[in-house]
């Protein structure tokens, strides 16, 4: 019998959609810009997938969304075994004193959900104890830098059913603050035990390279009659630096091409900016994240599956990123799309080349 801890932020993820990327100080003014929880649905199909994998399981959880919720949902035959019951406004004390319950009762996984901010929780809790028990993230946040999250909930549920090794990795963050003003300094903040699986994902690596030729390849094929999304990250940020878009550097912009003079639509937008900015042929223009091949799902949860399916998909990297990433991935919370999305895929990689990458 495998024994699992499992708890919920139920707030990680809120940000993205509506634009803040990240929830940290900012869940009313994401709620007020009318965003959804997205981490309690993520939890139900890791859950699912878990016991789908699993016939002998013991759950521990925490009271309502921050994990008995999607338990008995997911899980209708398991009585999972619940250490607290928090208030609704639950904080990351909540989370790190649900992980030392965890550890008091001898879980042999703490499968959390969230971002890189409750793996920080959770590592620290577990380092703090002088303990090894392993530890795997349902990826809900806005920015997953760390490597301790499968690639999709499903992914986690069926790797925390059927691991029997693990590995050191490790667990990064970010201040929030300095990236929503375009810095991004990850910072190691634990070394953790982590189930080992083809479908844990890898820190998140800077790509190198010059994309001067790549951006100029782009410009000469701008279409005046297409509205462009261009997403956030370096690669994209450059073709905008040769357009002569003021954009923003981790958000997500619509521009057009005018025939007297260009125009930035939506500067650093929500989802409901860009969809009300989209025009009658829409291109998304995106980069892989480097070291995990994302192009939908990580730190651009603004475009969303109705601003995807408006649109036409551009990605762009540099040749050294795809060298070192193989394939691309997508988790889009909607696995209609995410099937539709799979398959090769055309990647600019300079003015004139393009290559052919495989999004899985």
């Amino acid at each position: 019998m495998r024994h699992i801890g499992v708890v919920v932020n139920p707030i990680a993820g809120m940000g993205g959609r509506v634009g803040l990327k990240g929830t940290d100080g900012k869940v009313e003014q994401a709620r007020e810009r009318g965003a959804e929880p997205r981490a309690p649905e993520r939890a139900r199909t890791a859950l699912e997938s878990l016991g789908s994998h699993a016939s002998d399981l013991r759950i521990t959880t925490v009271g309502g969304e921050m994990g008995a919720a999607a338990v008995r949902a997911a899980l209708d035959d398991i009585a999972p075994t619940v250490v607290a019951h928090p208030p609704d406004a639950t904080t990351a004390k909540d989370t790190r004193q649900a992980v030392a319950a965890f550890l008091d009762r001898g879980v042999d996984l703490v499968l959390f959900v969230g971002g890189d901010g409750t793996a920080v929780d959770v590592a620290e809790t577990i380092t703090a104890a002088g303990n090894d028990t392993p530890m795997l993230g349902v990826p809900a946040g806005v920015k997953i830098y760390s490597s301790v999250f499968a690639v999709t909930p499903r992914a986690a549920g069926r790797i925390g059913a059927t691991y029997d090794r693990t590995e050191q990795r490790e667990v990064n963050d970010i201040n929030e603050e300095r990236y929503r003003s375009g810095e991004v300094h990850p910072e190691l903040r634990a070394v953790v035990s982590v189930p080992v699986g083809e479908d844990v994902q890898p820190s998140k690596q800077q790509g190198g390279g010059s994309v001067d030729n790549l951006a100029a390849g782009f410009m000469a094929d701008v279409d005046p009659k297409t509205t462009y999304v261009f997403g956030p990250g370096s690669t994209v940020g450059t073709i905008e630096g040769r357009l002569g878009i003021d954009g923003s550097p981790l958000g997500v912009d619509v521009w057009r091409a005018g025939e007297s003079s260009d125009e930035l639509l939506v500067r650093d937008g929500s989802e409901a900016e860009i969809l009300d900015a989209l025009g009658e042929h829409n291109a998304v223009v995106v980069s892989p994240i480097g070291g995990q091949g994302f192009v939908f799902g990580r730190g651009n949860q603004q475009l969303s599956p109705a601003v995807i399916r408006r649109s036409e998909v551009i990605v762009v990297a540099s040749n050294a990123k795809l060298n070192d990433l193989g394939v691309l991935r997508v988790d889009t919370d909607d696995p209609d799309l995410d099937a539709e999305l799979r398959g090769w895929q055309k990647v600019r990689v300079g003015r004139f080349e393009h290559r052919l990458l495989e999004i899985v």
